[in-house]
């Protein structure tokens, strides 16, 4: 038994690297995994990493689609049976941080290092999405967006909806400034939001902010089934061995990934 033990439906899974973490709940709908970092995901082994994380959504590497994440909520849609149009950078993946698919040969994910890796699937349709929310994400409503998406581009019905959440920075160890919360006030986060996502250390700051509540708070205003939304309730930064944290080891930290396939 892996330690610690993720919040229920969650649980440890055996890969060829090492751990993943999945969700029972989401399994019932889509092929999907949370990395650690037992899978090497960035650095000069990295292209090894991504061809076994593909192998085990059973796509091919190429069938992978992976973002050059900006912090936004930019969108990609990969639609069964149509040619893929994406806008290219120049290390050949669209700039965006929220992708979806209705295509069983194609697995869409997000890499992290503290910000939360979110999954979504269809319990109709069968689509899927990955969306990367740091905070520039979330205050922008990347959540919420995706489930707009979803809606705009496969006739998703919120209440269809599976969320799964895995690891990302806690409100245990993510402090932030006064300017974070005014960059959420001045994005239209209301007040009362803003008194549940920051507490505060002490008048006028710093906070702690929990950025897994707000993108469950955005997924329920967004109409999804509270019942259906899921968080593993482990942090990127309080453990080392596991996981990999900006936060905590700086900008050269490795990166975990969250990846899901229709089945």
């Amino acid at each position: 038994m892996i330690e610690p033990r993720p919040a229920y439906p969650f649980a440890w899974t055996p890969q060829p690297w090492g751990a993943a973490l999945h969700s029972a709940r989401l399994d019932e709908v889509a092929l999907h995994l949370f990395t650690t970092r037992d899978l090497v995901l960035r650095g000069p082994h990295s292209d090894d990493g991504w061809r076994q994380l593909a192998a085990a959504m059973g796509v091919k590497a190429s069938r992978l689609v992976r973002l050059k994440q900006v912090h936004g909520t930019g969108v990609i849609v990969i639609r069964a049976g149509e040619s893929r149009k994406e806008a290219k950078t120049d290390a050949g993946r669209p700039r965006a941080d929220i992708v979806m698919t209705d295509d069983p040969t194609v697995a869409v994910a997000v890499h992290v290092a503290d910000c939360v890796p979110l999954l979504l699937a269809d319990s109709v349709t069968g689509a899927v999405a990955a969306v990367h929310a740091g905070w520039r994400g979330t205050a922008a409503g990347a959540a919420r967006q995706a489930v707009s998406a979803m809606q705009s581009h496969f006739g998703t019905r919120p209440v269809d909806l599976i969320a799964a959440m895995g690891p990302s920075i806690g409100p245990c160890c993510y402090q932030v400034g006064s300017d974070i919360v005014e960059a959420f006030r001045a994005a239209g986060t209301a007040h009362a939001q803003i008194r549940e996502w920051f507490r505060p250390l002490a008048e006028g700051g710093p906070y702690r902010l929990d950025l897994a509540k707000a993108s469950i708070d955005q997924l329920r205003a967004a109409g999804l089934d509270p019942a259906n939304i899921d968080t593993c309730g482990l942090c990127t930064a309080c453990h080392p061995s596991l996981f990999h944290s900006y936060r905590r080891d700086g900008a050269r930290t490795g990166r975990l990934a969250g990846v899901i396939r229709p089945k």
